[in-house]
């Protein structure tokens, strides 16, 4: 089969990402291409860099776009922060991207040890407390702030003030929770912190928001040995993002970053705290219409990600079955379960622009109507 142009069916989103964009978002994403050297442009880098700041509510002058999905700002910190082969990290796993945390770290070549959770538990600070009490040497503590796979919020204050208290640096991948619910950077002492760009902030995918504090671009630049990964490279991509004259890292995807600076303006034009409000009482709306129709939630209710909805897939219904035809007659997308939980749940996503009633009632519509069937 061969496609001459490619023309892709309207859906409405509302899985654990992505979500659906801003129309003002593609608007942008259509401006003219320009060099990514060019002077204009690098006043756009200047005001991302500004409204990122806002939206991790931080000072930190390392703070900048990725440009690669949320999985490379994860690479991107771990990257940076293991400085050798053996060094010490405490990883806290309650979930899919937990794990994933330690996949990284491994390659990384640290020597990891893992606190774990149930999936669809939160992690437990004092099992995270004993593992730094029984290991001075450890030098990273990373977690989850929310765990996408289970739908369970995290304390990422806790566990940042943890790190502190025992003298590690802080990785909190922010991957769903940024623009959704309170993420406080410079309050909680975070030392690196990724998210991307296709979930609360309604942008496409390709694009990972990170910050470091100066503590961990101290640690970064005074390293003995060279950040493994060239492109990821704090110390080479800052000169890129600071300073009067510009040095040439890579060739950032214009149009992209055009997407990102709407979006993260839109974001502000409504204000930080009105967006988390706006998710948590579209998520209250959602919850009691999904319990209506019987469904069940994974997560006990004062651990739950607001905007990321577990649910459990009743008896004798068939996972694949149900969001196949969602999808087909609906043209609606919703997550499935990862690792143990597959089949057994689905993951209903209200993030940034599709968090909104309209969805709620086309959602809970949509799942009447093919559950009656």
């Amino acid at each position: 089969m061969s496609l001459n142009s490619f023309y892709p069916p309207v859906r409405t989103l509302m899985g654990p990402g992505p979500s659906d964009v801003h129309p003002r978002v593609l608007q942008a994403m259509a401006m003219p291409t320009i060099g990514h050297l060019d002077p204009e442009f690098i006043k756009l880098l200047d005001g991302i860099k500004s409204l990122l700041q806002k939206t991790f509510i931080t000072k930190n002058e390392a703070t900048f776009l990725v440009s690669g999905p949320g999985s490379l700002g994860m690479e991107t910190c771990f990257a940076n922060l293991i400085e050798y082969t053996g060094t010490k990290i405490l990883i806290c796993v309650n979930g899919f991207f937990g794990g994933r945390m330690k996949e990284n770290a491994d390659r990384c070549g640290a020597e990891i040890t893992v606190v774990e959770n149930d999936w669809g538990k939160p992690v437990d600070l004092n099992k995270v407390e004993e593992a730094l009490k029984a290991d001075p040497g450890i030098k990273v503590l990373a977690f989850v702030h929310a765990e996408t796979s289970t739908g369970v919020l995290n304390d990422a204050k806790g566990l940042a003030a943890l790190a502190g208290k025992y003298g590690c640096l802080s990785i909190c991948d922010a991957v769903t929770s940024l623009g959704c619910v309170p993420v406080k950077v410079d309050d909680w002492g975070i030392d690196a912190i990724y998210s991307c760009s296709q979930k609360g902030l309604s942008c496409p995918p390709g694009l990972s928001p990170v910050s470091f504090s100066a503590a961990a671009v101290d640690f970064i630049s005074k390293r003995a040995a060279k950040v493994q990964n060239w492109f990821l490279d704090v110390n080479l991509v800052m000169q890129y993002w600071s300073g009067e004259k510009r040095v040439y890292h890579h060739t950032a995807p214009a149009n992209a970053y055009y997407g990102m600076f709407e979006a993260l303006n839109i974001l502000h034009e409504e204000g930080l705290e009105n967006s988390w409000k706006r998710h948590y009482e579209n998520h209250l709306k959602l919850k009691d219409s999904l319990e209506n129709i019987g469904l069940e939630f994974l997560v006990e209710e004062k651990f739950r990600i607001p905007h990321l909805n577990a649910v459990k897939i009743p008896a004798g219904i068939d996972d694949l079955t149900v969001r196949k035809r969602l999808l087909n007659e609906f043209s609606l997308e919703i997550g499935s379960g990862l690792g143990p939980l597959t089949g057994k749940i689905w993951r209903i996503g209200l993030m940034g622009y599709s968090s909104n009633y309209k969805n709620i009632t086309y959602c809970i519509n949509a799942l009447r109507e093919v559950f009656n069937k």
